[in-house]
């Protein structure tokens, strides 16, 4: 479980095809070795990938985590390549100040980005959704979009639009965001309950 609240900005250091249609990754970060265990979950770009092994290399820390067919099929992650940034947040701990929303590194579908608007400070984004997954997208809701956790400020059919303040323009990928760039989208999971419940009504 996570919040949505970046930690870090990763490199992929190397993509390596391996057997059953799994990407081992390599995956330059900032945390220190020591913390970072095998099995440990970390959230890339959204995607909660499992620790497979870590290391040092040139003074950084690395990690390694596999990426099957389904994370793959359905999230950017098809598309990492060597120097690829990627959003890094660590797993929630019991404690841990909840600064964004629950997020599950759970993938939905991917979004596109359609419009951007650089402001004095800030910046307006739109993304279209995947059709299947706008109904669950609400003005005032949470969305996780490359595992940062946004506030939507308005939606037409299946697009929205988020305003993103300077810190997270600097402390994320944002800042490179550019039109026709895909992001990982994950819907928020009180909206997808609901509509199931509403669905069994």
């Amino acid at each position: 479980m996570f919040t949505g609240i970046v930690t870090d900005i990763g490199e992929v250091l190397s993509v390596k095809a391996r057997a059953d249609n799994l990407h081992r990754l390599k995956i330059a970060c900032g945390y220190p070795r020591l913390g970072i265990a095998d099995g440990a979950s970390i959230a890339c770009s959204g995607v909660c990938l499992t620790v497979v092994g870590a290391g040092e290399e040139d003074a950084r820390t690395w990690f390694a985590a596999d990426a099957a067919a389904e994370t793959l099929r359905l999230t950017t992650a098809a598309t990492w390549r060597h120097g690829s940034r990627l959003n890094l947040e660590r797993a929630l701990k019991i404690g841990d100040e909840l600064g964004g929303h629950l997020v599950s590194g759970h993938v939905d579908g991917i979004a596109e980005v359609i419009a951007r608007e650089d402001l004095p400070e800030t910046a307006r984004l739109g993304f279209r959704a995947p059709p299947a997954l706008a109904r669950f997208i609400a003005q005032k809701g949470s969305v996780a979009l490359d595992g940062v956790s946004l506030t939507v400020n308005e939606v037409a059919d299946d697009t929205f639009a988020v305003l993103v303040i300077p810190h997270t323009l600097q402390a994320t990928t944002f800042g490179a965001l550019r039109v026709g760039d895909k992001v990982n989208l994950e819907v928020d999971q009180m909206a997808r309950y609901a509509a199931r419940l509403m669905e069994g009504r």
